[in-house]
């Protein structure tokens, strides 16, 4: 079996436009809300040339309500129940369990046995 992949990272917080700006400015990163969720998202291609060797798209959004900011990452796997199961057998948690975005992804995030927050990409 070959080793799972980091395919996306997010950041998030109370401000999302905010943020947004912030690393637009900071990496020259393109980012791009127009969507209804109002997620920014980071391409690792702009006008067809990759931005940097080995880069990864990523997002920049709210953090759910009530909840503070994080910084994670999310790896590609084929069964997300599957990677839960093994999660939690190794010490972890799920705190978003498979949840599907229509036309966008399929999706689900744990804790390790830390609480850092990890995301899960059906692939």
């Amino acid at each position: 079996m070959a080793a799972a992949p980091v395919v996306h990272f997010e950041v998030t917080g109370k401000d999302p436009k905010k943020l947004q700006g912030f690393y637009s400015k900071l990496f020259d990163w393109q980012i791009n809300a127009d969507n209804p969720m109002n997620y920014g998202l980071v391409n690792a291609v702009a006008n067809g040339t990759e931005v940097g060797k080995g880069s990864i798209g990523g997002g920049v959004g709210s953090a759910p309500e009530g909840a503070p900011g994080y910084v994670t990452f999310y790896v590609q796997v084929p069964d997300l129940e599957a990677t839960l199961k093994k999660v939690a057998s190794m010490g972890g948690k799920t705190i978003v369990p498979p949840t599907e975005i229509p036309n966008m992804v399929t999706f689900a995030m744990f804790q390790d046995p830390e609480g850092n927050a990890v995301g899960l990409v059906k692939g």
